[in-house]
């Protein structure tokens, strides 16, 4: 029986192979080009937002920027055209980001200077991980993730007693030192908190007075103590999640028929709250 001659592919097929393929020569080729074009575009605008770099070469900027947007806009038509569920597409992580790649430019007709948050197009250039198989480094991004996710209970709690914390101390400083001495209201000296527990210390609001300066020293050792915490948190996350992927199970799949109570051992007898009789492993 003579072998079915293999379906020629259509334009939207062929168009699918070359901007979302790439495992053939044409689609790392194309995503090797985009990427380079993606690059140069946001160089562009680095550089148009120099004042010498505008004066000497404003026209010719204008026009580059224009050519990328113009070039931009006919690649995400082209890949709404052939996706194979444009709809899913559209509304996934890459499509958004295509598309608003290119809006910045033509909102600038409405918004000035709206042009320069084209420098969005930076996270494109993520498919490098597709084009250079480094999908062996998201998996290391998917334990920090892990990670956090694990002990985000713990960070809320972190961050609203930071934020408590601030507030006592800019209430505190308003009413030591008061408007005279730059602390005009509550929300600013809220800020002076801010900035001196982080240990960024702009220095554009100073306590004058001798208890200004000692609540000032308390809040800098209290940031220094902060700073401790989160990378503690975090880190202790990141180790116990490395360590349940890389061993094996010790942890019983079933839960407690009285508590409804997990993470029990696996060759535990009795629940480790309530005391109940475990059932049996399957």
């Amino acid at each position: 029986m003579a072998a079915k001659k293999k379906l020629a592919k259509t334009p939207k097929e062929r168009i699918n192979e070359v901007i979302f393929g790439f495992e053939s020569d044409a689609g790392k080729n194309f995503d090797l080009v985009l990427i380079i074009t993606i690059s140069a575009s946001v160089i562009a605008v680095l550089l148009d937002s120099v004042h010498w770099q505008n004066d000497a070469f404003n026209r010719a900027l204008f026009q580059l920027e224009w050519l990328f947007t113009i070039a931009f806009t006919i690649e995400y038509a082209l890949r709404i055209y052939s996706a194979k569920y444009p709809r899913q597409y559209i509304f996934s992580f890459y499509g958004l980001i295509d598309l608003a790649s290119i809006l910045p430019t033509y909102l600038a007709f409405f918004f000035v200077g709206a042009n320069y948050l084209v420098v969005i197009r930076v996270l494109r250039v993520l498919r490098i991980f597709r084009i250079l198989k480094l999908f062996r480094y998201v998996g290391e991004a998917n334990l920090l993730v892990g990670a956090l996710l694990n002990a985000r209970r713990k960070i809320f709690i972190f961050v609203f007693a930071v934020l408590n914390l601030v507030v006592v101390f800019g209430t505190v400083m308003f009413l030591i030192e008061g408007p005279n001495n730059g602390f005009g209201n509550i929300p600013q000296s809220i800020y002076w908190a801010i900035v001196t527990i982080t240990t960024v210390g702009y220095g554009d609001i100073t306590p004058h007075t001798p208890l200004g300066q000692a609540v000032a020293a308390l809040a800098m050792i209290c940031g220094y103590a902060i700073i401790a915490v989160p990378t503690g948190i975090i880190g202790a996350e990141l180790m116990q999640e490395f360590q349940s992927r890389s061993s094996p199970s010790t942890h019983r799949k079933g839960l407690c028929p009285n508590c409804q109570a997990s993470d029990h051992q696996s060759d535990a007898t009795f629940c480790r709250l309530c005391g109940g009789v475990l059932a049996p492993e399957k």
